[in-house]
């Protein structure tokens, strides 16, 4: 465990109820620790030296070169202890699709009801297949021409939000940049979901939520793998304090619902009585899976497009080319006015946001495996055990030099070809149909995907046509390896950018 997750935990250990629990635990731990051997037929087992923690911490500390060296040795499967948990991981991407279409024995929904439950407290999705079918349905409202609707609103909330926050001050003006993104991006998200807010002060209100949200995230991981919620401090009040935030009496404060939010609000009051909390619940789940990767994934697209000139004056460029090619010019405001179409086929900006994507996103799409399980896999069959995760791993596609060349480096055209998108990559001379995953495969892939990458888009295509951008601070910007498998990385620490309108 990394000191975050390890304070928390002792701390409630280390309590008079917490000291017997530990007791408990370790007298547990130590009799079942040595008690699993590999089986015939199954992968390579890794289990460490610590009982039930097993190899969480070198798989913490630098996740990618860890499995990496793994795979030298054991090859592309194999199965490793992580926090009393064994992982078997599918390294080969050729292989990828084995795991993705086998859904009745390598389920997503049990993993997936269980993270609801853990980190949001949703539980009747653990044993109503019917809402969970009906609140899939909805996820059409985030693609095709509601997409379109959403873009446009979003298109509006960005403007009123540059304007009245931005577009003021003509002087250069400082700030840290993570801290830039994560209030641009929550406010942009939230008002575009959810509508305007009929109370006396908003930002009074936008600001305590997005506070409070972004604490939890923080401890997200931890509740997803299963911590209880009494041993991650104050993880239960801030839980229940953005759950209050979603329920009847203060819905009734949003006014303009989107309509993929008002069908789910829809739904979700056939299934419970109209001021059951775990409505509110549901919208939490909903809030953390629109912002939770948005924010990160602008703030390392931004990092990247102003530490790099060439990046900046190849999008500068093409935007420049799309204003004259629809007869708009820059001026004074945030006058322009596009289409998402136009905003498509800016390939060097969306090729910036892939190439973040693959330096940073560290999710991972997770299986849990229903009964054993003979996975046919080319060197013959692979026996996966019940009750363990099988687990694709894209960060090792991502870095790996066979289908990107010289992987560690940022370079902003890597996804632009003949000034087209590029979608050409091989490995030992095939074509991938896999090599950007940042948004999960199969049944598991975000469907909030396009709605996220478009409000990154617009995000910037808004600061580089109004702005003048530079970086202060010039040293470079580690990753957090704390979201490992749960999504994409947030950087270890803030950098100083400063701005001011274009004249």
């Amino acid at each position: 465990m990394d000191g975050f997750s390890a304070e928390l935990l002792w701390r409630g250990l280390l309590s008079l109820p917490g000291l017997a629990l530990a007791t408990a635990l370790l007298v547990l731990v130590l009799c079942l620790g040595g008690r699993r051997s590999r089986r015939p037929g199954e992968p390579p087992l890794i289990k460490g030296w610590l009982p039930y923690l097993g190899e969480i911490q070198n798989f913490q500390k630098m996740p990618v070169t860890y499995i990496k060296t793994l795979q030298k040795k054991h090859g592309d499967i194999f199965t490793v202890l992580i926090g009393g948990k064994y992982i078997t991981f599918i390294l080969d991407p050729f292989q990828f699709q084995l795991v993705t279409k086998n859904h009745k024995q390598l389920s997503f929904k049990m993993f997936g009801h269980k993270v609801s439950y853990n980190a949001f407290a949703i539980k009747m999705l653990l044993t109503n297949q019917e809402l969970d079918h009906d609140l899939h349905v909805c996820y059409q409202y985030l693609q095709g021409k509601s997409l379109e609707v959403l873009f446009e609103t979003m298109e509006e909330k960005i403007k009123h939000n540059f304007e009245s926050r931005l577009l003021r001050n003509r002087n250069w003006d400082t700030e840290k940049m993570l801290i830039f993104c994560i209030s641009i991006v929550f406010e942009v998200t939230f008002t575009t979901l959810y509508g305007n807010l009929l109370v006396a002060d908003k930002k009074k209100f936008i600001s305590e939520l997005k506070d409070d949200f972004i604490k939890f995230d923080d401890i997200f991981p931890y509740l997803a793998t299963g911590i209880p919620i009494e041993l991650l401090g104050n993880a239960r009040s801030l839980q229940k304090r953005i759950i209050n935030c979603f329920r009847q009496e203060n819905l009734a404060k949003f006014k303009g619902w989107s309509e993929f939010v008002q069908m789910r609000q829809d739904i979700l009051e056939k299934y419970y009585e109209p001021d059951n909390s775990e409505i509110a619940a549901h919208h939490l789940g909903i809030l953390w899976a629109s912002m939770a990767n948005t924010i990160p994934t602008m703030f390392w697209a931004m990092y990247y497009l102003l530490r790099h000139p060439e990046a900046m004056a190849a999008v500068r460029d093409e935007i420049d080319h799309l204003l004259q090619s629809t007869g708009q010019k820059k001026g004074p405001g945030f006058s322009i006015s596009f289409t998402r179409e136009q905003l498509d086929s800016l390939v060097y900006l969306e090729s910036i946001i892939l190439e973040a994507l693959r330096l940073h996103s560290l999710s991972a799409t997770l299986r849990f495996v229903e009964n054993d399980f003979l996975l046919p896999v080319k060197s013959g069959e692979c026996l996966l055990r019940k009750g363990d995760l099988v687990c694709i791993f894209p960060p090792a596609v991502h870095r790996d030099p066979e289908v990107f060349e010289a992987p560690e480096e940022f370079r902003y055209d890597r996804f632009v070809q003949d000034g087209k998108k590029k979608t050409t990559f091989f490995k030992r001379g095939k074509k991938l149909n896999y090599y950007i995953i940042p948004f999960g495969s199969g049944a598991s892939k975000c469907p909030g995907r396009f709605f996220a990458v478009s409000e990154v888009k617009q995000l910037l295509f808004a600061l580089v046509t109004c702005f003048d951008l530079e970086v202060i601070d010039e040293t470079p910007v580690e990753q957090s390896y704390s979201r490992i498998l749960f999504g994409v990385s947030y950087p270890s620490s803030d950098v100083l950018f400063r701005y001011k309108v274009k004249s």
